[in-house]
Protein backbone atom coordinates (compact mmCIF):
# COMPACT_ATOMS: atom_id res chain seq x y z
CA UNK A 1 0.00 0.00 0.00
CA UNK A 2 2.79 2.37 0.76
CA UNK A 3 4.38 1.89 -2.20
CA UNK A 4 1.58 2.33 -4.55
CA UNK A 5 0.97 5.67 -2.09
CA UNK A 6 4.32 6.74 -3.36
CA UNK A 7 3.68 5.77 -7.22
CA UNK A 8 0.98 7.85 -6.84
CA UNK A 9 2.43 10.49 -5.50
CA UNK A 10 5.37 10.54 -8.01
CA UNK A 11 3.39 10.50 -10.91
CA UNK A 12 1.22 13.74 -9.81
CA UNK A 13 4.56 15.19 -8.99
CA UNK A 14 5.95 14.50 -12.61
CA UNK A 15 2.31 16.07 -13.51
CA UNK A 16 2.74 19.35 -11.48
CA UNK A 17 6.50 20.21 -11.81
CA UNK A 18 8.60 18.04 -9.83
CA UNK A 19 11.38 20.57 -9.42
CA UNK A 20 9.29 22.82 -7.75
CA UNK A 21 7.66 20.21 -5.37
CA UNK A 22 11.41 18.92 -4.69
CA UNK A 23 12.60 22.98 -4.32
CA UNK A 24 9.85 23.53 -1.74
CA UNK A 25 10.83 19.81 0.13
CA UNK A 26 14.10 21.33 0.26
CA UNK A 27 13.26 24.77 1.57
CA UNK A 28 11.07 23.61 4.51
CA UNK A 29 13.50 21.05 5.25
CA UNK A 30 16.53 23.53 6.17
CA UNK A 31 13.96 25.59 7.76
CA UNK A 32 12.79 22.50 9.81
CA UNK A 33 16.14 20.90 10.50
CA UNK A 34 17.94 24.59 11.52
CA UNK A 35 15.36 24.94 13.76
CA UNK A 36 14.76 21.65 15.35
CA UNK A 37 18.13 20.00 14.69
CA UNK A 38 18.05 16.51 12.79
CA UNK A 39 16.73 14.25 15.59
CA UNK A 40 13.33 16.60 16.59
CA UNK A 41 12.39 17.56 12.85
CA UNK A 42 9.16 16.15 11.95
CA UNK A 43 8.72 14.84 8.00
CA UNK A 44 5.19 15.48 8.57
CA UNK A 45 5.81 19.25 9.09
CA UNK A 46 8.39 19.72 6.70
CA UNK A 47 5.30 18.03 4.07
CA UNK A 48 2.88 20.74 5.36
CA UNK A 49 5.32 23.53 4.66
CA UNK A 50 6.39 22.34 1.44
CA UNK A 51 2.58 22.24 0.71
CA UNK A 52 3.09 18.59 -0.36
CA UNK A 53 1.25 15.23 0.92
CA UNK A 54 3.88 12.90 2.69
CA UNK A 55 4.07 10.26 0.50
CA UNK A 56 5.56 12.26 -2.42
CA UNK A 57 8.22 13.57 0.44
CA UNK A 58 9.00 9.74 0.85
CA UNK A 59 9.01 9.42 -3.18
CA UNK A 60 11.88 12.43 -3.67
CA UNK A 61 14.16 11.77 -0.46
CA UNK A 62 13.65 7.82 1.47
CA UNK A 63 14.44 8.99 5.17
CA UNK A 64 14.78 11.20 7.17
CA UNK A 65 18.30 11.19 7.16
CA UNK A 66 18.40 10.76 2.94
CA UNK A 67 16.57 14.64 3.42
CA UNK A 68 18.99 16.21 5.83
CA UNK A 69 21.61 15.22 3.35
CA UNK A 70 20.52 16.55 0.53
CA UNK A 71 19.47 19.82 2.41
CA UNK A 72 23.28 20.19 2.73
CA UNK A 73 24.79 18.69 -0.52
CA UNK A 74 21.93 21.75 -1.93
CA UNK A 75 23.60 24.37 -0.03
CA UNK A 76 27.20 23.68 -1.01
CA UNK A 77 27.26 22.52 -4.14
CA UNK A 78 25.69 26.63 -5.65
CA UNK A 79 28.53 27.54 -2.88
CA UNK A 80 31.30 25.81 -4.47
CA UNK A 81 29.79 26.40 -8.30
CA UNK A 82 29.66 30.09 -7.39
CA UNK A 83 33.00 30.30 -5.81
CA UNK A 84 34.61 28.67 -8.61
CA UNK A 85 32.77 31.55 -11.16
CA UNK A 86 33.91 34.14 -8.98
CA UNK A 87 37.76 33.14 -8.73
CA UNK A 88 37.69 32.33 -12.41
CA UNK A 89 39.53 35.44 -14.42
CA UNK A 90 42.48 37.02 -15.18
CA UNK A 91 41.99 39.74 -12.54
CA UNK A 92 44.76 40.43 -10.18
CA UNK A 93 44.36 38.60 -6.38
CA UNK A 94 42.69 41.05 -4.44
CA UNK A 95 39.81 41.35 -7.09
CA UNK A 96 39.63 37.38 -6.56
CA UNK A 97 39.62 37.43 -3.16
CA UNK A 98 36.90 39.76 -2.42
CA UNK A 99 34.92 38.27 -5.11
CA UNK A 100 35.17 35.06 -3.13
CA UNK A 101 34.07 36.63 -0.14
CA UNK A 102 30.65 38.43 -1.51
CA UNK A 103 29.73 35.43 -3.27
CA UNK A 104 30.28 33.30 -0.07
CA UNK A 105 28.24 36.10 2.29
CA UNK A 106 25.29 36.38 -0.38
CA UNK A 107 24.95 32.49 -0.65
CA UNK A 108 24.72 32.28 3.12
CA UNK A 109 22.60 35.16 3.37
CA UNK A 110 20.00 33.93 0.32
CA UNK A 111 19.91 30.41 3.19
CA UNK A 112 21.01 32.11 6.71
CA UNK A 113 19.63 29.04 7.72
CA UNK A 114 22.68 26.92 6.54
CA UNK A 115 24.75 28.03 9.01
CA UNK A 116 23.37 27.47 11.76
CA UNK A 117 22.77 23.92 10.29
CA UNK A 118 26.74 23.43 9.24
CA UNK A 119 27.30 24.50 13.05
CA UNK A 120 25.08 21.65 13.95
CA UNK A 121 27.01 19.98 11.84
CA UNK A 122 30.10 20.74 13.39
CA UNK A 123 28.84 20.18 17.00
CA UNK A 124 28.21 16.27 15.82
CA UNK A 125 31.09 16.02 14.25
CA UNK A 126 32.86 16.64 17.32
CA UNK A 127 31.26 13.82 19.07
CA UNK A 128 31.47 11.48 16.71
CA UNK A 129 27.86 11.49 15.66
CA UNK A 130 27.56 12.86 11.76
CA UNK A 131 28.01 10.64 8.79
CA UNK A 132 27.47 13.87 6.61
CA UNK A 133 30.62 16.01 7.99
CA UNK A 134 33.36 13.93 6.17
CA UNK A 135 31.59 14.08 2.82
CA UNK A 136 30.99 17.76 2.98
CA UNK A 137 34.77 18.54 3.99
CA UNK A 138 36.48 16.34 1.42
CA UNK A 139 34.11 17.11 -1.50
CA UNK A 140 33.52 20.74 -0.77
CA UNK A 141 35.16 22.77 1.95
CA UNK A 142 38.69 21.18 1.11
CA UNK A 143 38.49 22.58 -2.88
CA UNK A 144 37.13 25.82 -1.37
CA UNK A 145 40.07 26.35 0.76
CA UNK A 146 42.41 25.22 -1.20
CA UNK A 147 41.07 27.63 -4.10
CA UNK A 148 41.31 30.86 -2.00
CA UNK A 149 44.67 29.74 0.11
CA UNK A 150 45.99 29.86 -3.59
CA UNK A 151 44.82 32.80 -4.21
CA UNK A 152 45.82 34.61 -0.73
CA UNK A 153 49.66 33.11 -1.74
CA UNK A 154 49.54 34.81 -5.30
CA UNK A 155 49.08 37.97 -3.84
CA UNK A 156 51.53 37.70 -0.99
CA UNK A 157 53.69 36.72 -3.37
CA UNK A 158 52.95 39.90 -6.02
CA UNK A 159 53.11 42.16 -3.00
CA UNK A 160 49.30 43.10 -3.25
CA UNK A 161 48.86 41.43 0.01
CA UNK A 162 50.86 41.77 3.52
CA UNK A 163 52.70 38.39 4.52
CA UNK A 164 50.06 37.11 6.10
CA UNK A 165 49.94 33.23 6.88
CA UNK A 166 47.29 31.99 4.69
CA UNK A 167 46.12 28.97 6.61
CA UNK A 168 45.04 31.50 9.59
CA UNK A 169 43.59 33.86 7.08
CA UNK A 170 41.41 31.68 5.00
CA UNK A 171 39.40 30.43 8.13
CA UNK A 172 39.26 33.72 9.70
CA UNK A 173 37.71 35.43 6.14
CA UNK A 174 35.41 32.15 6.29
CA UNK A 175 34.32 32.98 10.22
CA UNK A 176 33.59 36.88 9.36
CA UNK A 177 31.76 35.85 6.55
CA UNK A 178 29.63 33.36 8.27
CA UNK A 179 29.37 34.17 12.05
CA UNK A 180 26.40 37.39 11.33
CA UNK A 181 24.23 34.49 10.31
CA UNK A 182 24.86 32.44 12.82
CA UNK A 183 24.30 34.86 15.94
CA UNK A 184 21.20 36.73 14.25
CA UNK A 185 18.80 35.81 17.04
CA UNK A 186 20.98 37.24 18.80
CA UNK A 187 21.53 40.42 16.82
CA UNK A 188 17.28 40.41 16.93
CA UNK A 189 17.17 40.60 19.97
CA UNK A 190 20.41 43.29 20.79
CA UNK A 191 19.62 45.51 18.18
CA UNK A 192 16.13 44.85 17.38
CA UNK A 193 14.67 45.01 13.40
CA UNK A 194 15.08 42.23 11.28
CA UNK A 195 19.27 41.02 10.44
CA UNK A 196 17.99 39.62 7.30
CA UNK A 197 16.35 43.10 5.75
CA UNK A 198 17.53 44.12 2.22
CA UNK A 199 19.43 47.02 4.20
CA UNK A 200 20.96 45.04 6.88
CA UNK A 201 22.46 42.84 4.08
CA UNK A 202 23.97 45.36 2.56
CA UNK A 203 25.13 47.04 5.40
CA UNK A 204 26.61 43.84 6.71
CA UNK A 205 28.12 42.51 3.07
CA UNK A 206 30.25 46.20 2.79
CA UNK A 207 31.34 45.84 6.54
CA UNK A 208 32.80 42.28 5.99
CA UNK A 209 34.07 43.82 2.23
CA UNK A 210 35.74 46.45 3.80
CA UNK A 211 37.04 44.66 7.34
CA UNK A 212 38.87 41.83 4.87
CA UNK A 213 40.46 44.54 2.70
CA UNK A 214 41.86 46.42 5.37
CA UNK A 215 42.89 43.66 7.06
CA UNK A 216 44.88 41.62 3.74
CA UNK A 217 45.95 44.57 1.70
CA UNK A 218 49.36 46.21 1.61
CA UNK A 219 47.26 49.40 0.19
CA UNK A 220 44.79 49.81 2.81
CA UNK A 221 43.21 52.60 1.22
CA UNK A 222 43.03 51.11 -2.80
CA UNK A 223 41.92 47.76 -1.22
CA UNK A 224 39.03 49.43 1.03
CA UNK A 225 38.22 51.06 -2.06
CA UNK A 226 37.80 48.18 -4.21
CA UNK A 227 35.96 46.65 -1.71
CA UNK A 228 33.52 49.10 -1.54
CA UNK A 229 33.03 48.92 -5.15
CA UNK A 230 32.87 45.18 -5.03
CA UNK A 231 30.38 45.24 -2.32
CA UNK A 232 28.19 47.48 -4.20
CA UNK A 233 27.79 45.46 -7.53
CA UNK A 234 24.05 45.26 -8.09
CA UNK A 235 24.63 41.87 -10.24
CA UNK A 236 25.75 38.60 -8.62
CA UNK A 237 29.22 38.44 -8.30
CA UNK A 238 29.61 35.37 -10.08
CA UNK A 239 27.97 37.00 -12.89
CA UNK A 240 30.45 40.23 -13.16
CA UNK A 241 32.46 39.19 -16.09
CA UNK A 242 34.07 42.74 -16.71
CA UNK A 243 37.21 42.49 -15.12
CA UNK A 244 37.94 45.20 -12.36
CA UNK A 245 41.62 46.34 -12.09
CA UNK A 246 43.19 46.91 -8.68
CA UNK A 247 45.59 50.21 -8.37
CA UNK A 248 49.32 49.28 -8.40
CA UNK A 249 50.77 48.73 -4.99
CA UNK A 250 53.32 51.42 -4.31
CA UNK A 251 56.96 50.43 -3.37
CA UNK A 252 56.07 52.18 0.26
CA UNK A 253 53.42 49.89 0.43
CA UNK A 254 55.93 47.40 -0.07
CA UNK A 255 58.41 48.44 2.31
CA UNK A 256 55.59 48.47 5.56
CA UNK A 257 54.15 45.07 4.58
Amino acid sequence: MKRELQSAAAARGRRRQPEASRHAILAAALAEFAQQGLAGARMDAIADAAGVNKALLYYYFHSKDDLYGAVLRDFFVRLRSRIAKALESDSPAGVKILRYARAHFDSVAESPYYARLFQGEMMSAGRGGSPHFSHIISEYITPIAQSVGAELQQGIQSGEFRAVDPTQFAPTMAAIIVHYFAVSPVLRKLRGGDPYSPEAIAKRRAAVLDFIAAALFSDREAGINLAARIADLQQPIEDFAVPLPVPSVSAESRRRK
